[in-house]
């Protein structure tokens, strides 16, 4: 594995976001998805459940698939709570965190897998992946923009620029997941372009917010393709 991606055929993994119950995560699983996303409370965006569901999926989730709570929780304490309840195998930082609470987590969940998002929007995004690095498993870029009165982490649809990712997979140590905007129609270039380790989708597999298995079908026949490149 090249840092941040992959090179050549390998394999790409892929992740099924704002899954909403335990027979889309059944689906989603049936299709290969390698994890799963689980979105608690967020303050805008699509497919937030419960905590109480997330920890039933959760527990519906078969040894050798990731379950990720994707949480907006600002502290260390906060998610400690958090993850307590949902017992999933990973966590899912959709903002911008505390440097000094990663090793909370570390010390407060250990075993569990710690996935920090970076809202690629210019340059500095490749400098915060960096620096954010060192102290996680693995990074997700996505599309969000949490400078907004309102913040948005996620679940945008919205494509960002693919050329700034490409150089955070070449810079960062860990595994790099992307996000945002990605489809049936585009996620085989922008696997090309980018070269991630996975790849991670919500809207791009939904119609009317509910898990879509022809375009589900659609997008995992995609990927098939471009690992045969």
């Amino acid at each position: 594995m090249r840092r941040g991606g992959v090179t050549g055929s390998a394999r790409i993994r892929f992740k099924i976001c704002c899954i909403q119950s335990p027979d889309e995560a059944r689906r989603a699983i049936a299709a290969g998805a390698n994890a799963v996303g689980l979105v608690s409370a967020m303050p805008s965006g699509p497919g937030p459940i419960p905590d109480d569901r997330i920890a039933a999926i959760a527990r519906e989730i078969p040894p050798g698939v990731e379950s990720v709570l994707l949480t907006s929780r600002p502290t260390a304490d906060e998610v400690i709570r958090q993850h307590r309840q949902a017992r999933t195998t990973a966590l899912q930082l959709v903002d911008a965190f505390p440097m000094a609470d990663y090793r909370a987590l570390r010390s407060a969940l250990p075993g569990i897998r710690i996935i920090q998002v970076i809202h690629v929007r210019d340059a500095a995004s490749v400098a915060e992946a960096e620096r954010v690095a060192p102290e996680v498993d693995a990074i997700l870029l996505d599309s969000g923009d949490p400078s907004l009165p309102v913040k948005v982490l996620g679940g945008t649809g919205h494509v960002h620029d693919w050329s700034v990712s490409r150089q955070i997979c070449e810079r960062v140590p860990v595994p790099v997941f992307l996000a945002g905007g990605l489809t049936p129609a585009n996620v085989a270039e922008a696997v090309e372009r980018v070269r991630p380790y996975a790849v991670d989708v919500c809207s791009g597999v939904r119609t009317g917010g509910l898990l879509d298995d022809t375009k589900l079908a659609a997008f995992v026949a995609a990927l098939e393709r471009v690992r045969s490149v």
